[in-house]
């Protein structure tokens, strides 16, 4: 094995679990899902058949992905954060194959005890406050906070609030990026 797992982590035949990564107490991984390089996953996180993780994922305690749910590089899910993959549940009647994808783009976070209701895209570098719950797509970059989640700003690939000038740019105070916000969107200026 080229990756870590706790004694007390079940990971069953069939997972594909990327170099570098670190699966600690009481995590399951199921068949089918795909874990990328150098991922974190901390204790008592379910794994889900074909989720599937990118390289660099963080993924605190208490956190269940389920099937339907993609993750890019790098995007962080706080602690006790939640995904949902059906619209509509009821114990009474088996919808496995009415699961709805979600998509958490390169770089996004979400924080502790949000909750991502399925079938949409948290676009790259977005920021999820803690407790908010996601009813629809999120732009890259954006900031979003509430019950349900509303847009309250945006943030830098660093995760820090942008404040754009007249000219609809900002700079990140720690790698000094600039950042350009036009017609609704943001976007990273390359030098």
């Amino acid at each position: 094995m080229d990756y870590f797992a706790h004694e007390t982590a079940v990971i069953d035949e069939g997972a594909k679990i990327g170099k570098g990564t670190k699966i600690w107490h009481f995590t399951h991984v199921m068949p089918d899902s795909e874990i990328g390089e150098y991922c974190n996953l901390g204790q008592n996180v379910v794994i889900s058949p074909k989720v599937k993780l990118g390289r660099n994922v963080k993924v605190q305690n208490n956190v269940s992905i389920y099937t339907g749910v993609i993750c890019e590089d790098d995007v962080f899910l706080g602690p006790s954060m939640v995904f949902t993959n059906i619209i509509n549940p009821r114990s009474a009647i088996v919808r496995r194959d009415e699961y709805v994808d979600t998509f958490v783009r390169k770089g996004a976070s979400i924080g502790a005890n949000a909750t991502i209701i399925c079938g949409n895209e948290l676009g790259k570098y977005c920021l999820i406050g803690a407790g908010a719950v996601i009813t629809k797509p999120v732009k890259p970059y954006a900031l979003m906070v509430g019950n349900p989640a509303k847009q309250i700003g945006w943030v830098s690939e660093y995760g820090h609030r942008l404040e754009f000038d007249k000219d609809g740019v900002a700079v990140c105070p720690e790698s000094k990026e600039k950042y350009e916000l036009k017609d609704g969107s943001v976007a990273k200026v390359t030098p």
